[in-house]
Order: C-alpha cells, then structure tokens, then sequence
C-alpha cells in the first residue's frame, strides 16, 4: 500500500525523533558508562546497569568498550602530541572533526595498544561470543528499529543517529581542543551548547583539569546533563560515586 504524502511525513518525523532519541541514549551510555566509569574509573556500577550499558552501546553503536577506553586513556597519556590518536593540534581541527572515526579505528586496531591501555579490561567469553561481534549488534539494533517503527522510519532514524552521535563525538575532540573557554591550564576547551549536545562531555577543559571527576560541570551555569543520570543512578542503588566530585577537583587545584 503505498504512502500518502501525510503518511510519510508522519514517518520521516517520526524517524527523525527516534534518531534523536537513540543518539541520546548513545551519548548517556558513552559518557557515564565508557568514559566516566570505565575509563577512568569515576563511577562503580552494580551488576545489571553494566550490563544494560554494554549491551545498549552494543546495539547502538557497536563499540568494544576496552578498545574505547584504550584509546581514550592513551588521548589522556599523550594530549596533544604526535602520540595522540586525534589531536586537532597535530592534525588541524577540520581534519579531526572529518577523519575522527577514521583516527579512532586505526588507533582501536592496535592491540599493543589496546593490550597496554586496557590490560584491566580482558575479553569475558559474553564478550568474545557477543559483544565483540558490532555488525551483529548493530544488525539487531536496525532490525528491531524496523519492527518497531516500519522500515522508512527506521532508514531516517538510523541515519540520524548515525550522522549525529559520529558528528557529535568528533566535536569532543576536534572542536573540544580548539574553539570554546580555558579555564583551566589545558588544551581542552568548554562549550556549553556542545555539552548539551553530548550529555556534558562538551565541558572537555573542566574534564582534563579533573579526570576522575565524575561531575563534569565545575559551576553553577554549567549544566552536565550526564550528571544527572549518575546521581539517579546511584538513588537507585545502581551506581556509587568513587571519589566525591567536589573534593577530586578541589584536592586537584589545592582548594
């Protein structure tokens, strides 16, 4: 039965919005899950929440959490320096914020780095026989797109989100190095509207002042949208908080 107009601009919109949605979600899991807990061990989380980030990041976006966190601490370890994976200050921030995925595939492929940066994260056998297999967690994550929003909604959502949470995360590290406030003596900048559209990673220089934060928004007119989700978190007796985010950046700057 073909669509009429009207039907498929309900479709596109509703595609459109369930991008949003799934990027969203994508953005919540990178920056609590990957970046704040595991990579630097900010936040400690109970048995199911782990598992539901690493099986939503899985369907989302096919990440292999120890090859992010590799890459990411090996970014912390050399920031901005030849040795940096994407380094906008090496390689000129247009080319990170175009090469971005490119830069983190060849970096991610690396095992003597991967073996180096994430010797704390070996492969589980959910992982070697599951997770470890992206095209088949995307596969999965298109597929039940399709049986829940039909296939046209499902093609526009999946190239939103694809498009959006690429875009979004070559930002971090293109224009989170580049553009934005210093207020702190780094290389990473702040960008408020960035954060926003990141879940709060957007606060790149508040970040590298204070890695093991798990509160990125230093503040009050800071907002740290990722933030929020920890503390619901850890309400819900699902996460801890390893380190009080108010004292890891005072002992960090001797207030």
């Amino acid at each position: 039965m073909l669509l009429t107009s009207s039907g498929l601009l309900i479709q596109l919109l509703v595609g459109v919005s369930a991008g949003l949605a799934v990027t969203t979600l994508a953005n919540v899991c990178t920056t609590v899950y990957l970046h704040r807990g595991v990579a630097h061990r900010a936040i400690k989380f109970r048995r199911p929440a782990d598992l539901a980030f690493r099986v939503t990041l899985w369907l989302s976006t096919g990440i292999r959490v120890r090859q992010w966190v590799a890459v990411h601490r090996k970014h912390h370890a050399h920031t901005d320096t030849p040795e940096d994976p994407h380094s906008p200050a090496v390689h000129g921030w247009w080319a990170v914020q175009r090469g971005n995925y490119r830069m983190y595939r060849r970096a991610a492929r690396d095992t003597e780095l991967v073996a180096k940066y994430a010797r704390d994260l070996p492969p589980t056998a959910f992982d070697r026989r599951v997770l470890d297999r992206p095209m088949l967690g995307l596969g999965l994550g298109v597929a039940t797109l399709v049986v829940v929003l039909g296939p046209i909604a499902a093609v526009v959502a999946a190239a939103v989100h694809i498009n959006y949470y690429l875009a979004a995360s070559a930002a971090v590290n293109a224009i989170g190095h580049h553009f934005g406030r210093r207020p702190y003596a780094n290389s990473a900048t702040n960008l408020q509207w960035l954060a926003l559209l990141t879940a709060g990673e957007g606060l790149h220089n508040n970040h590298h002042a204070a890695p093991t934060s798990a509160k990125l928004s230093h503040r009050w007119y800071e907002i740290d949208p990722g933030w929020w989700v920890v503390r619901a978190l850890t309400l819900l007796g699902l996460a801890r908080v390893r380190l009080d985010p108010r004292r890891t950046r005072l002992a960090q700057f001797g207030g």
